[in-house]
C-alpha cells in the first residue's frame, strides 16, 4: 500500500497550508498523524468512509480533513498555523476488515506515507 503526501512547506505564523495524500488503497479510514522535533507520532485528524471525524484538541478549528472519492485523496486544510505545529506530517490509512473500531486518531493506522514537512516560523 503506498501513500504519497505532498503540500508540506515553511510558512509564518498565522498563515496556511493544505497537505494531500494520494493512493490507490481503497481505505475505510485514513488519517494524518504528525512527529513535532524529537517527539512521537500524535494523531491529528481522521476520517471514516462511513463520516466518522476525530481532530486533535490542539488542531480543532483551525484544521480541516476532507477526502475526494473520485481521486481518492486525503486532505489536511491547515489554517492559522502556529509554531508549535512545525512537525513531519503522516498520512495513514487503516487495513480493511483488520479492525471494527471506530475512525478514531486514538486508534492508530496500519499503513503510512513517508511524510511531508511542514515549518512554522514564528
Amino acid at each position: 500500500v503506498q501513500l504519497l503526501e505532498s503540500g508540506g512547506g515553511s510558512v509564518q505564523a498565522g498563515g496556511s497550508l493544505r497537505l494531500s495524500c494520494s493512493t490507490t488503497y481503497k481505505a475505510v479510514c485514513m488519517g494524518w498523524f504528525r512527529a513535532p522535533p524529537g517527539k512521537a507520532r500524535e494523531g491529528v485528524a481522521s476520517l471514516g468512509t462511513d463520516g466518522t471525524v476525530s481532530y486533535a484538541d490542539s488542531v480543532k478549528g483551525r484544521f480541516t480533513i476532507s477526502r475526494d472519492s473520485a481521486s481518492n485523496t486525503l486532505y489536511l486544510e491547515m489554517n492559522n498555523l502556529r509554531p508549535e505545529d512545525t512537525a513531519q506530517y503522516y498520512c495513514g490509512a487503516r487495513q480493511v476488515g483488520a479492525s471494527a473500531r471506530p475512525c478514531l486518531i486514538q486508534y492508530g493506522m496500519h499503513f503510512w506515507g513517508a511524510g511531508a514537512l511542514v515549518t512554522v516560523s514564528s
